[in-house]
């Protein structure tokens, strides 16, 4: 079995890593570029910890190369957590308070949905459980494959 963080790069990421803290910052308002640092590792580690498969691989193929590090260099939960546990798991690893991990986790997502691309964001949606489409800030839902 292939790990995969050998995975080959099936195309190269469309931003740099600059430039999605760059994104991260500025659609999340953070003050600085260390704070919206700050969330991308969190929540793209975090991601790390949910996603399996060849979602996980494809998606790392399109992230810039230090997040695809922090993604795959993350051991996957045996049981997957739901979106708004996710959130809360987040919370509690920071230490910051629900509702401003809930901000750094929607931002964040949004910028990695963004990196994706459509078809991709749909098939890590029904890999999920419930509740991450709101978090990569998809209102409609995902029906299950």
């Amino acid at each position: 079995m292939m790990s995969d963080r050998c995975a080959p790069l099936q195309q190269l990421p469309a931003m740099t890593f600059e430039q999605m803290l760059e994104k991260v910052r500025y659609e999340g308002a953070y003050p600085t570029r260390e704070r919206a640092e700050k969330a991308v590792r969190l929540v793209v580690s975090g991601l790390g910890r949910q996603l399996t498969g060849d979602e996980r691989v494809d998606l790392a193929s399109r992230l810039p190369l230090e997040a695809a590090r922090i993604l795959t260099e993350q051991i996957p939960d045996a049981l997957p957590l739901t979106g708004w546990a996710f959130v809360k798991d987040l919370a509690a690893r920071s230490g910051a308070p629900l509702a401003s991990t809930r901000w750094d986790t929607g931002t964040v997502l949004a910028a990695v949905a963004a990196a994706a691309g459509s078809e991709l964001l749909t098939r890590i949606l029904r890999r999920l459980p419930s509740g991450y489409a709101h978090l990569f800030g998809r209102t409609g839902l995902v029906q299950a494959a």
